[in-house]
């Protein structure tokens, strides 16, 4: 079972169409089968957190904050990586800071 600061091959659908394509995205959090993802790219002029070959990813990526969806647990072709307390605590600070334009 994957767990947040996994970084998975999931399948997700298409917004405009009724196909699919497999990619790499990073499990933000899982909850009563829904799993919310940030997507992953290999596009290094995207904004986002940068997770490198070192650190486990299969070429130089970027997390994308800005891309996050949900897809059900059994989209989840595999996992690949875990992501160290570090590069968890920045994006929870970055998604934090978008969420902060959520307070009243």
């Amino acid at each position: 079972m994957s767990k947040a600061g996994d970084v998975i091959i999931t399948r997700v659908q298409f917004t405009d169409t009724d196909g699919s394509k497999v990619r790499p995205a990073l499990l933000l959090f899982e909850e009563m089968g829904n799993v919310v993802i940030a997507g992953i790219t290999t596009n290094m002029q995207m904004k986002g957190i940068r997770i490198s070959v070192n650190e486990g990813a299969a070429q130089e990526s970027i997390i994308k904050l800005n891309y996050l969806f949900t897809i059900t647990n059994e989209s989840i072709i595999k996992t690949v990586f875990h992501l160290s307390a570090s590069k968890k605590k920045l994006v929870f600070e970055e998604l934090t800071k978008r969420l902060e334009r959520l307070k009243v």
